[in-house]
């Protein structure tokens, strides 16, 4: 055999397997950093079951004392709590949906990926089959057959054994693309269907939500109607409030570090812009559920359900939590000395330990807690000594258009 066939053909073993080297369609792909695993989607269905067993909890505790009018007031207040963990709920499902979204893309992506190179491996094959047809008069046999001497056999061998295996390396990838298309197709039908699945979950946890907040609504009036237990449920909201206050201090001291780090504004911010009218000021007042006279520590500041309540001043997220006085409630620490409270949200959005801007969302307008309607309750304290509200917004209240005597 001639020296330069046998050098073609060896450059033709190499050209053939190097154009084998195909993007993989798993091991080999560099999947973006943002991809979402099923993993992940598996451990917030972990948590949303968790959620799920503490509202079974708070549920039991309420049949306990469903019987029992006198404890009203405690009702409502796990009720509330419950209304938190179905909320919670929601959230976690509508990231499951979001994360899902994210992953049915990604398994489209791969469909499409592992589809054309499907196409490219077949059209190979093809092409390899036409060449073989086209040059059928010389088989590995004749190159074998033509080898002058013991040693150019054996380099014969090696230049037919490499095509061999290229050409099984064809077949083989061809096989595999195709196994992978059809695990593809079954992954993103799962995907799918747990998708879908995720949002019935959400639907039903939303009718509860409704049904739990009707109940509050119920057990407010029933609060107003029962003058004998008016006396103890003032007891109990200032108990609560108290323990607050007492919450609100701890936190402070132990992030004070944090907190001296945020520069905060000289003035205040409103934290409902376009809602300036005030149901009930700082001082002595009716408590609107107990019907008895109490000492009011904030502003009223009725907004209809939902709006967004915003930061003051620039600060630390010192509390966030759910309290029997203020409901939903978060306070914000300033390095001035001052923190700002913000009190009965349907939904708190800031966390602890959060650092805030002004202008920030920290949660959305409800009537959680001692509240009859759906309202902001806002304080502020210097020092922690409480101030009047009204004193601090002067500025923001003006710039509203609100002028005061």
């Amino acid at each position: 055999m001639k020296q330069w066939k046998k050098w073609l053909l060896r450059l033709t073993a190499v050209a053939m397997i190097c154009a084998l080297v195909l993007p993989q369609s798993r091991d080999g792909l560099v999947m973006p950093a943002s991809a979402i695993t099923q993993a992940e989607i598996d451990a917030m269905k972990e948590d949303a079951q968790d959620l799920r067993d503490q509202q079974k909890e708070i549920q039991a505790q309420l049949e306990a004392i469903q019987a029992d009018k006198d404890k009203a007031l405690e009702q409502k207040v796990l009720l509330e709590k419950q209304i938190n963990a179905i909320q919670a709920e929601i959230d976690n499902i509508q990231a499951q949906i979001n994360n899902y979204n994210q992953l049915i893309s990604q398994k489209e992506e791969e469909l499409a990926q592992a589809q054309a190179e499907e196409k490219a491996q077949y059209e190979l094959f093809c092409k390899r089959v036409r060449a073989m047809e086209e040059e059928g008069e010389v088989s590995y046999w004749t190159i074998l057959f033509s080898s002058a001497d013991f040693a150019d056999l054996l380099e014969n061998v090696m230049i037919v054994n490499e095509i061999m295996e290229y050409d099984n390396q064809v077949m083989d990838q061809l096989i595999a693309l195709r196994e992978q298309i059809e695990q593809d197709k079954a992954e993103l039908e799962t995907a799918r269907q747990e998708q879908q699945a995720a949002k019935e979950e959400q639907v039903a946890a939303q009718d509860k939500l409704k049904t739990q907040r009707a109940q509050v609504d119920a057990l407010i009036t029933q609060i107003n109607s029962q003058e004998d237990q008016l006396e103890a449920a003032e007891a109990q909201l200032k108990a609560a409030a108290d323990a607050a206050d007492s919450e609100i201090a701890a936190a402070e001291r132990e992030l004070a570090n944090q907190i001296a780090g945020v520069v905060t504004e000289n003035d205040f911010l409103w934290p409902l812009p376009g809602y300036y009218n005030l149901s009930s000021l700082y001082g002595g007042r009716i408590h609107p559920i107990t019907g008895l006279p109490n000492n009011h520590t904030g502003i009223d500041i009725p907004a209809p359900a939902g709006v967004s309540i915003l930061c003051a001043k620039s600060g630390v997220v010192t509390t966030s939590t759910y309290n029997s006085s203020y409901g939903n409630y978060v306070v914000v620490s300033h390095s001035d000395g001052s923190s700002t409270l913000y009190a009965h949200m349907s939904k708190r959005i800031a966390v602890k330990g959060q650092t805030v801007a002004q202008g920030e969302t920290l949660g959305l307008v409800g009537t959680t807690g001692s509240s009859t309607g759906n309202h902001l309750h806002l304080e502020v304290r210097v020092n922690n000594v409480r101030q009047d509200p009204i004193n601090c917004f002067k500025v923001a209240l003006y710039a509203g258009g609100v002028r005061l005597n």
